[in-house]
């Protein structure tokens, strides 16, 4: 099943794809060879590069007497000022002898790799920030915080409890790896947070469905809606229901009582027979099927689009699309945390080069997809002390059993991706930047975000590791319309389920004129306006200056399925 360019045609190919799906097997979906030629070429220039040698051994020097002046200080019972600090090093614990020294030790090499593994002369960049990634994750598993002798919480914790936080833990190691062993991937869900019941429960009817979606219409809360509805488009990545979470949480909830008709679409989890759909199959199974079912529905009324993610980046690519052929249905667009200009993609783009595709492309033509915990696996790299070695503190030493959250039940409820879908996607988009660039192509002919002219709001997030809100902002020089852009704080799922009311909640916000001269992201940040609380509700008055007058709402599909539907169920 070829999936990309590089789809195996002749035997001895068959023979490589064979051989590299086997290593990636062994190697968790990482590309040895990738790792290496970074080493390589860090390595090579650092030993040509004696004035880089030279200050990093000045910086170990200087490092190596401030730590032994902090540590006399410690030791005689003084409190010196920390020469580093990380929050998970902020317990009171922490600042005492011993424990102060070890993790000021630790955070001064973490410092001195940070430095070794850039600026070196002739080394690309790419290349660079994979061994700056590669320390800072292998110092990771040596971290004074994520070892039992060595962490005061977890010790103090033993000798509060006698070790019965040990024994927990204990119970919690064995349990996960039974479930391991049974290769079951437990849901945090629960029987306390059902799909359907706690999750997902906002009333609606499925008034379509074809072999990629379900499109999901909502039961409207009152006598009268906006004119124009509005048509939400979430990531395949992951289940539809991140915008309709619990009813506090809900985002698509929180429209509906205030008078919008909201549509969703829920992507099927697709498997081996679904590899061979690709981009383009997910702009018309997915994207226009959608669109125009609810023409049909609400004839004669423009739409406000809205894409999350990777929903938001295809439907920027059907805008352009649209405003090739002239197709005017949308009145607005909404992109929450989307990327459509990939040159700087954030440490994703770690994961991104020809031998990592390579790796993924080979494994994808065995089984037909990308599986979910493959990307579950990359983003707890990426954020390894927040995903991984925190939570192994917290269930294993300190025996704390975990209550998940409505938001750690989505995360839990990963889905697949087709093979051929997903080789384009990272190839066209994150490799290539074809979009960006105006040579990607949809049905065979080119698309252009030069094109777009329609009204946008955009949210981006300040602690997000998949879209950096900076990546996201390059859309400014892509479009010629009118931009509200809003920076949220939060992560890039925390950042958008941010209902009114959740705690230390603020953002930014700035309206760009399509007529105006474009502005830098710094230049945005000293002008946008600071505000306190949700962007929810900023949102929602955007939508409803342009949603047209207050009418009876359309009717529901009598003998449609009720929402949540039956693809969000698949697992």
């Amino acid at each position: 099943m070829p999936v990309s360019s590089h789809a195996p045609r002749t035997a001895y190919e068959q023979l490589d794809q064979q051989v590299h799906a086997s290593l990636a097997s062994a190697s968790s979906s990482l590309s040895i060879a990738s790792a290496l030629l970074a080493a390589t070429d860090w390595a090579l220039h650092l030993a040509v590069s004696p004035g880089k040698c030279a200050e990093l051994g000045q910086l170990a020097l200087r490092q190596s007497c401030a730590l032994a002046r902090y540590t006399l200080e410690s030791a005689r019972g003084h409190a010196p000022a920390p020469l580093a600090s990380e929050r998970r090093f902020a317990a009171p614990e922490w600042q005492q002898w011993p424990f102060n020294t070890w993790h000021q030790a630790f955070l001064q090499t973490e410092q001195w790799w940070k430095a070794a593994s850039s600026d070196v002369w002739g080394v690309s960049e790419h290349h660079q920030s994979q061994v700056g990634f590669a320390a800072r994750n292998l110092l990771d598993v040596y971290s004074p915080a994520n070892q039992f002798w060595t962490n005061p919480e977890v010790l103090r914790a033993t000798i509060e409890q006698g070790g019965c936080n040990l024994a927990r833990g204990a119970c919690l190691a064995l349990r996960d790896w039974q479930q391991a062993l049974a290769q079951r991937q437990t849901a945090p869900s629960g029987p306390h947070q059902q799909v359907g019941r706690d999750l997902a429960s906002t009333p609606g009817k499925v008034v379509l469905r074809n072999d990629l979606i379900e499109l999901l219409q909502y039961a409207p809360a009152g006598e009268q809606v906006y004119a124009e509805p509005v048509l939400l488009v979430p990531a395949w990545i992951m289940k539809y229901y991140i915008l309709d979470l619990t009813a506090q949480s809900s985002l698509v909830r929180y429209l509906v009582e205030r008078g919008h008709t909201v549509f969703c679409i829920s992507w099927r989890n697709p498997g081996p027979a679904q590899s061979e759909l690709d981009m383009d199959d997910y702009l018309e199974q997915g994207w226009f099927a959608a669109l125009g079912k609810v023409g049909d529905i609400m004839p004669g009324q423009r739409v406000h689009a809205g894409g999350y993610c990777l929903g938001g980046t295809l439907l920027a690519i059907a805008a352009a699309a649209m405003a090739r052929e002239q197709d005017h249905r949308l009145a607005s667009l909404t992109l929450l945390t989307a990327q459509t200009d990939f040159t700087e993609p954030g440490e994703l783009g770690l994961f991104i080069d020809d031998s990592q595709l390579g790796v993924l492309e080979a494994q994808m033509q065995q089984r037909g997809v990308l599986r979910a915990e493959q990307m579950a696996g990359a983003f707890q790299l990426l954020r390894a002390n927040d995903l991984l070695w925190s939570r192994m503190v917290r269930r294993y030493l300190l025996g704390e059993e975990e209550f998940p959250n409505d938001l750690m039940a989505w995360n839990a409820d990963a889905t697949r991706m087709p093979a051929r879908m997903h080789s384009q996607y990272l190839r066209r988009l994150f490799l290539d930047n074809d979009l960006a660039a105006g040579r990607y192509s949809v049905q065979g002919k080119p698309v252009a975000l030069g094109d777009v002219a329609l009204p946008a709001f955009m949210v981006a997030t300040q602690s997000d590791h998949v879209a950096p809100w900076r990546s996201v902002y390059k859309f400014h020089a892509l479009s010629r319309g009118e931009i509200t852009f809003v920076l949220c704080s939060g992560g890039h799922n925390t950042g958008i389920v941010s209902p009114p009311g959740s705690p230390h909640r603020q953002y930014q916000i700035h309206t760009h004129a399509a007529s105006a001269h474009h502005l830098s992201p710094d230049e945005w940040l000293a002008v946008a306006r600071q505000e306190q609380g949700s962007w929810w509700p900023a949102w929602q008055s955007w939508l409803a200056a342009r949603s047209g007058p207050r009418v009876a709402p359309p009717a529901l599909a009598p003998a449609g399925a009720d929402a949540p539907g039956n693809y969000v169920m698949e697992k």
